[in-house]
């Protein structure tokens, strides 16, 4: 990320525009240089036309440096991300990219578990296709309806676990539960996650049990995106057992999992 570069180019074109269920979104954008630099976990910052002050914070989903491209998956939740999902291929759209601290990314022989809950589960694919058959990629979604990306998993050659709250698709239950089990078949060197925080919760509580490095990006509400404002902030403790409080946006959004105060 380099913050002087942020005014250089804002305006991209969408190269394509996707539904995926009935309320979320696949968006790809055009962007050569930010695509040269992006990494996973980052995000970027979408300012949809109109009278919007406030920029729309979304996970990067794919990068494709060959293309030039980068791939974001986003759900429609007020008139923001409305505007921006009626967006045409060859339309442009104003951003400020890459943004955030991303995930570790160990050697590819690796063995890692990666975890996504609902709209979480986008930052996850970038990281399927790191490590693939090394690793193992769990979703929890509340329904069959929500459930998106499972053949882009299987397309990296991940294992992939499908979970949802009502057993309408893949295994009833929580995330935590098949990620426990994965666990006790065979430790791996890292833990992966992005979803809700009390499913962040519940992962790094198995992950500190066990021993296991775990690394969890962070939702929060954004303003700036580049740790001007305090809208994002979240309490964290170092090495010291010191508490502080960290922008999501800029130290974030992934954290070391036991550095956050749950």
């Amino acid at each position: 990320m380099i913050h002087d570069q942020y005014t250089e180019k804002l305006s991209f074109p969408v190269r394509s525009m996707t539904k995926l269920t009935e309320t979320i979104w696949s968006m790809v954008i055009e962007c050569p240089s930010v695509a040269e630099q992006a990494v996973p976990g980052q995000f970027v910052h979408l300012l949809p036309e109109g009278d919007f002050t406030l920029r729309r914070p979304i996970s990067i989903c794919e990068i494709d440096r060959q293309e030039g491209a980068l791939r974001l998956v986003f759900e429609v939740r007020g008139k923001g991300t409305a505007v921006l999902a009626a967006l045409k291929p060859g339309d442009t759209v104003n951003m400020l990219a890459p943004l955030g601290h991303g995930f570790t990314l160990l050697s590819r022989e690796s063995r890692v578990i990666l975890v996504g809950g609902g709209i979480g589960t986008p930052p996850m694919l970038p990281l399927a296709k790191h490590y693939g058959e090394n690793a193992v990629m769990i979703s929890g979604f509340r329904s069959e309806q929500q459930v998106i990306l499972q053949a882009d998993f299987a397309e990296t050659g991940t294992e992939t676990i499908l979970c949802t709250d009502d057993g309408s698709a893949g295994v009833k239950g929580l995330v935590t539960v098949p990620l426990a089990a994965a666990i006790s078949t065979k430790k791996p060197d890292l833990i992966c996650a992005c979803g809700p925080m009390p499913m962040l919760r519940g992962v790094a509580a198995l992950a500190k049990q066990n021993g296991i490095p775990c690394e969890v990006s962070l939702e929060e509400r954004m303003g700036c995106g580049i740790g001007a404002c305090l809208v994002c902030a979240c309490q964290t403790v170092d090495r010291n057992g010191d508490t502080q409080f960290l922008h999501v946006c800029k130290n974030g959004p992934v954290f070391n999992a036991e550095e956050v105060v749950w």
